[in-house]
């Protein structure tokens, strides 16, 4: 059987055809998306897409508080990195630390009423933006394609990861 373009084969490692066009598609996706986002919330509420992920996490856990290393696993994150952006943040109000009450080795990030009323606001806008520049140009039927899809990426790249489905995830914690 001859390889296609869409199916290297031994004489085609590299990527050709359709699946070039897709990759091309997807990078410039991974540069710009980010970039939009950005602008956006840096525009309307002086938050980065970072910290806005960030305040967003906090705000959706159980009493709006998580241990920094969980928060840093959810940002895909160095904990240098997050205790920079927290600094930042506990600077604006937004964020408070704590030593984790039922193990002092671990330090909390609670997100304080004022974080909470930032996040109330930023959120609606934000929402708006991912409609328009993501799922305004899919039918219903692409978007659970495409939610698959990223699923799936996703899982490739860490089936570990704290996001993952239950019943995907290669860790066995249910």
């Amino acid at each position: 059987m001859t390889p296609s373009l869409d199916q290297p084969g031994p004489d085609q490692p590299e990527l050709g055809g359709n699946r070039l066009a897709a990759w091309a598609a997807i990078a410039t996706l991974l540069e710009r998306l980010p970039a939009a986002l950005d602008a956006q919330l840096q525009r309307d509420s002086g938050l980065t897409h970072y910290e806005h992920g960030l305040l967003f996490a906090l705000d959706s856990a159980p009493l709006h508080t998580l241990r920094l290393s969980v928060l840093a696993g959810y940002a895909n994150s160095t904990l240098s990195r997050l205790s920079r952006a927290i600094s930042r943040l506990e600077k604006k109000g937004w964020v408070l630390r704590e030593i984790d009450p039922t193990d002092g080795r671990f330090t909390l990030a609670v997100l304080t009423d004022d974080g909470r009323a930032l996040v109330a606001a930023a959120t609606p806008a934000h929402h708006t933006l991912v409609e328009e520049l993501v799922f305004d140009s899919l039918t219903a039927a692409q978007a659970r394609q495409f939610a698959e899809i990223s699923a799936r990426i996703a899982l490739a790249i860490d089936s570990t990861a704290p996001w993952a489905p239950a019943d995907r995830r290669s860790d066995g914690v249910s």
